[in-house]
């Protein structure tokens, strides 16, 4: 049942339509041309959209048309230029130098950007092998234009036909992930868990929920059709996000001390039953996540209040039978109903009966600053031209490995197809040496297991009609999976190749060696490169990275000390403070993993910096159960030992951004007025012991770093 429903998501899923859309703009120029007996004309259109396609990435329709013009403007000019270039094979070699260092540092605007540069050396790499008259250039570059110009267009239809359905895709999808989180939070409390192992898995999806949130808000509040129009689609879009943004903080606000937990309640069951319901939870948000993405309605909620209930029953029991106190038990069963109101929450959105939820329910939120905005201004080019920037070290990388991939090819006489070389190269190298590595065993693996299913297809299979359909399959495989698997888009990107090579009749069999041959080459030459050409480590980045998370972390306790001083926090800016500490967090988490695919002789302090993204881990989930409390009951002034609590937090975490020459974040806030204080609460009691785990953790977080500069 859970595969049947994972194999329908994928179908219902962007990457799906994504490869369904990109392969339908390319192959119809041809299939139209074809008919019409001019089927080099209709490769020639479908190799510019082939160009294009790279740019059309998930984003705002906004983007995704000025990418594309201003790629098309690049296709037509490499194209030319290229055309003239391999005339001379010295003006073509320094051609190749010269435009793989400008448009590899297209990737300091950003990641479309980077994508509008890949395209224009795909172009260059497609166009040094082309026999083609110096009198023909300008009008083939104005065919390929053509090809790019059609490709562009058709996407824009295709998301003006349903302009909200990406955006419905990546919710849906990003829910998916908000329910592995979930899971993963629900195996703590399981007996048979590893609680070291979890978190690792717990930080690594908090690195996956944290892509596809931005990508949602990129989607949401940068799309003129989502931010300003107000249909009941974009209404109920946009508060299932606001709502699932909160129920993801609410989740990462469920931390406790889970070996502690053990040690009391173990012997109880009551924290199996916790776990188990938290799974129940993750089901029923999940077939909601479900019914998004495949644009259904959800008509049956689960009624969870019996199971809270009888929680309940269990934790009095506990506390009545056992003299350790069941307070930490009490909060537990808090969160988990709160967790139940947020998916009822977003049930609800679907629910046709609750249409007036839409009217009533106003966030006070300025959404428009929730994203980022990109700086394409020249000086951020030209500002980047330092071997202090990883991008100008890419670029350079880029630049020198190209050029010595096009001397190999042309001295090596490697086939007729030589540019396989410089393609693996560019779609290899990347700024960081992990993703090099990774993106090299993968075309590798991809490349000979997608060769030897090609050649059993050629060999066995000779029907025209049973390969074209095939090839038609691998072709939206490989773009369905570009970026959900890349080894898989391989595998059946290189059996789609083979064929439509054998249908124009370039090679056969021997096709598959010269290109798994090929692939060798370029990727040996790249991985020898990214280990000795200006290489970037992760370990000469960390430091910025720690540093950047802490002042988001100092960022989110200020905003809490000005709350309990009574000053006015709004709701945007205590969201802006959490999104800052998960989107930081995950990049740590991110980088951390990257510097455990390194050498090991580059992975400096490698267990420290594990310690620290623990430590950080544990940290904004407290935080953000102190805030979730303050935000939910409003201005909460309080006694002035909560506030020196708070400051010394802010004050140790300070100094440790300094060490990490980092910012400071400074709080002048008012002292909280003694003669206001009343005698403390329960809730006042728990947020004490919050705060001193949070200076606690703090002061861990300090100690870690101190071995980390060392």
């Amino acid at each position: 049942m859970i595969q049947s429903k994972e194999i329908k998501s994928f179908f219902f899923s962007q990457y799906f339509s994504d490869g369904l859309r990109i392969s339908l703009g390319i192959l119809l120029p041809s299939i139209a041309f074809l008919q019409l007996n001019k089927f080099d004309l209709g490769l020639t259109f479908s190799l510019g959209a082939l160009c294009i396609c790279v740019i059309d990435n998930p984003g705002p329709v906004t983007h995704k048309r000025n990418g594309m013009a201003i790629g098309n403007l690049c296709l037509f000019i490499v194209a030319a230029t290229t055309g003239f270039a391999r005339l001379n094979v010295y003006t073509l070699g320094f051609e190749v130098t010269v435009f793989s260092f400008l448009f590899s540092m297209f990737v300091v605007y950003g990641n479309r950007a980077a994508s509008v540069g890949t395209s224009a050396l795909l172009i260059m790499i497609f166009m040094m092998d082309k026999e083609i008259h110096a009198d023909e250039v300008l009008t083939y570059s104005l065919q390929i234009l053509a090809g790019g110009v059609w490709y562009m267009i058709f996407s824009l239809i295709f998301f003006g036909i349903r302009p909200y359905r990406a955006a419905q895709q990546a919710l849906g999808e990003n829910v998916g992930d908000v329910v592995r989180f979930l899971r993963i939070k629900g195996d703590f409390y399981l007996p048979g868990t590893d609680i070291d192992a979890n978190y690792h898995r717990l930080v690594s999806q908090q690195i996956h929920v944290s892509q596809h949130q931005d990508a949602v808000r990129e989607l949401l509040f940068k799309s003129r059709v989502m931010a300003r129009e107000s249909t009941n689609a974009s209404r109920i879009l946009v508060l299932t996000f606001v709502d699932l943004v909160d129920m993801f903080e609410q989740i990462m606000a469920t931390h406790y001390d889970y070996d502690q937990l053990r040690q009391k309640f173990q012997t109880t069951g009551i924290l199996s039953d916790v776990g188990n319901l938290v799974h129940k939870m993750a089901d029923e948000l999940e077939n909601i996540g479900y019914a998004i993405l495949s644009n259904t309605r959800y008509a049956q909620l689960t009624d969870f209040t019996p199971a809270l209930e009888q929680l309940k029953i269990n934790i009095d029991a506990i506390g009545n039978a056992h003299e350790t106190s069941n307070l930490v038990l009490k909060k537990i069963l808090i969160n988990l109903r709160d967790l139940n109101k947020e998916i009822e929450n977003i049930f609800n959105y679907y629910n046709s009966s609750s249409s007036k939820i839409l009217i009533e329910n106003k966030h006070d939120v300025e959404y428009s600053k929730f994203v980022t905005h990109q700086d394409f201004e020249p000086h951020v080019f030209f500002g980047s031209f330092t071997l202090d920037s990883a991008a100008f070290k890419h670029a350079l990388r880029v630049s020198l490995v190209c050029l010595i991939g096009f001397v190999v090819a042309k001295n090596l006489a490697l086939g007729h197809h030589s540019y396989w070389v410089l393609l693996t190269i560019i779609v290899i190298l990347k700024p960081g040496f992990s993703l090099s590595k990774q993106r090299n065993y993968q075309r590798l693996i991809g490349t000979i297991s997608g060769g030897l299913i090609g050649i059993a297809i050629l060999l066995f299979v000779p029907d025209n009609n049973i390969q074209f359909a095939l090839m038609l399959l691998f072709m939206i495989g490989t773009y369905s999976f570009q970026r959900l698997n890349y080894v898989v888009s391989v595998i059946f990107m290189t059996p789609y190749v083979l064929i439509l090579f054998k249908f124009l009749k370039i090679g056969h069999i021997d096709i598959v060696g010269e290109r798994i041959l090929d692939t060798i080459v370029g990727s040996t030459i790249a991985f020898i490169a990214s280990y000795l050409i200006f290489p970037t480590w992760e370990f000469e980045l960390i430091k910025k990275t720690l540093a950047e998370v802490i002042y988001s972390e100092v960022n989110y306790l200020v905003k809490i000390a000005k709350s309990i001083t009574g000053k006015t926090v709004t709701t945007t800016e205590y969201k802006l403070a959490r999104k800052d500490v998960f989107v930081k967090s995950a990049n740590l988490s991110a980088a951390f993993e990257r510097m455990t695919s390194e050498p090991k002789s580059k992975q400096h302090n490698i267990k420290d910096i594990h310690k620290f993204v623990v430590l950080n881990h544990i940290l904004s989930s407290y935080t953000a159960t102190v805030a979730s409390e303050i935000t939910v009951k409003g201005m909460h002034k309080t006694t002035p030992d909560i506030l020196k609590l708070v400051k010394k937090s802010i004050n140790v975490l300070n100094e440790t951004s300094k060490k990490l020459g980092g910012e400071r974040c400074e709080f002048t806030g008012e002292k909280a007025d003694p003669s206001e204080e009343t005698t403390p609460t329960v809730t006042d009691k728990l947020l004490k012991e919050q705060l001193e785990f949070i200076s606690k953790i703090s002061n861990d977080i300090a100690k870690i770093t101190d071995g980390i500069v060392k």
